[in-house]
């Protein structure tokens, strides 16, 4: 059985100029791993899924996932799963990302921790790193790009 992952995962939006980033730090089998991205004209829910997605992309089949976010709408989004699969308030915008979404979800155990942004540890690193995303996606558009090395080294993980 593979051994656990640990995932830091935020989300920076600005509802008014409809820009978001996202940045995620992963933690498996020894390694820390990291990646961002945004996009311009997106909301608050496309960003969310893209995050979630993007960070459970590439994880083992069956492989339990700690994962870690201060984010109201990364912490809804396996809840909103559930429901839509039992016929509850399904899903009418973005049905791409939910496919994505529900698909990682089914391939991994996943238990959501809230995390705070406490300074020194990885949900501030990655919240530092969403907002320096949205802010890249103002000026460059849509754009996704691992975390240098060096820069993982203080995550704090």
């Amino acid at each position: 059985m593979p051994e656990s992952v640990r995932i830091w995962l935020e989300v920076a939006h600005h509802a008014a100029f409809r820009i978001g980033g996202w940045a995620f730090v992963r933690a498996n089998a020894g390694e820390v791993s990291g990646t961002a991205g945004g996009a311009r004209a997106i909301d608050l829910e496309r960003v969310s899924l893209a995050a979630l997605a993007a960070a459970l992309a590439g994880l083992p089949q069956g492989v339990s996932v700690e994962l870690h976010t201060a984010s109201p709408s990364v912490l809804a989004i396996a809840g909103r799963i559930a429901a839509a699969q039992a016929g509850e308030n399904p899903p009418s915008e973005n049905l791409d990302l939910w496919a994505q979404a529900a698909t990682a979800l089914r391939r991994v155990r996943l238990a959501t921790r809230h995390a705070e942004h406490a300074p020194d540890t990885p949900s501030a690193f990655t919240a530092a790193w969403a907002d320096l995303a949205r802010d890249r996606a103002k000026d460059k558009g849509a754009f996704t790009a691992a975390i240098p090395k060096p820069n993982l080294a203080k995550a704090g993980v």
